[in-house]
């Protein structure tokens, strides 16, 4: 299943916008304070389809009835471009467990590239929500072999995966390749380019860079 939160004139429209400015992007802190209120917005919305359950809260007058999750999920992000976004997650589940994967496109000299997952940090994910993100779903091949890899930690009773845009092409492959059909997708936007280099256009450009600076 997939959701598609932007383009419905909402704060998520206004702050992919920004995002996608070039004349904004300069500001770094921006861009990373941005890619936060994404992930809190996302946060709420996946919130609406977890498990809650009724519980009685003591205050200074009496007792009241709330609604508290049953469960906390699990929050993992793809290193180093999902941290901002992991953030939001976590900044609105705060008591949540935590994973993180490191994966990267290693270039060819004929100019394609192969990812590799060097690292995966996570508690047991057995029989429980796994929220993953990643802000930009270009190929899908990162996607899919991060969640390949944190299946190792355990079967999740749903996944949750969330990224700020997408192209048609990564949305396809995430379809056709994911490892299991207990996912939804959401997605802030999604463009339909994407060029040789499996970048998204008009998409924002690379997002670690805008975030933390240029690598090597």
């Amino acid at each position: 299943m997939n959701k598609i939160l932007g383009g419905t004139g909402s704060l998520m429209s206004q702050y992919i916008a920004e995002m996608r400015d070039e004349k904004i992007q300069s500001d770094s802190l921006r861009f990373r304070r941005n890619m936060e209120r994404v992930g809190e917005i996302f946060a709420y919305e996946i919130s609406k389809v977890l498990r809650w359950e009724k519980k009685d809260i003591i205050t200074s007058l009496g007792v009241a009835t709330g609604d508290v999750l049953a469960e906390q999920p699990v929050i993992a992000t793809i290193l180093r471009a999902g941290l901002p976004l992991h953030m939001g997650l976590l900044n609105a589940f705060d008591k949540a467990q935590n994973g993180f994967v490191s994966a990267y496109r290693k270039h060819r000299k004929d100019g394609r590239f192969d990812i590799k997952v060097e690292y995966v940090s996570c508690p047991s994910l057995q029989d429980k929500v796994l929220i993953i993100s990643d802000p930009m779903l270009a190929t899908g091949a990162s996607m899919v072999l991060s969640v390949k890899a944190l299946l190792s930690r355990g079967i999740p009773l749903h996944i949750h995966i969330v990224s700020i845009l997408a192209s048609n092409q990564g949305v396809d492959y995430v379809r056709k390749n994911m490892p299991t059909e207990d996912y939804t997708l959401w997605l802030g936007a999604v463009d339909d380019e994407l060029t040789a280099k499996a970048y998204i256009v008009p998409g924002l450009g690379d997002a670690g860079d805008l975030a933390f600076g240029s690598k090597l």
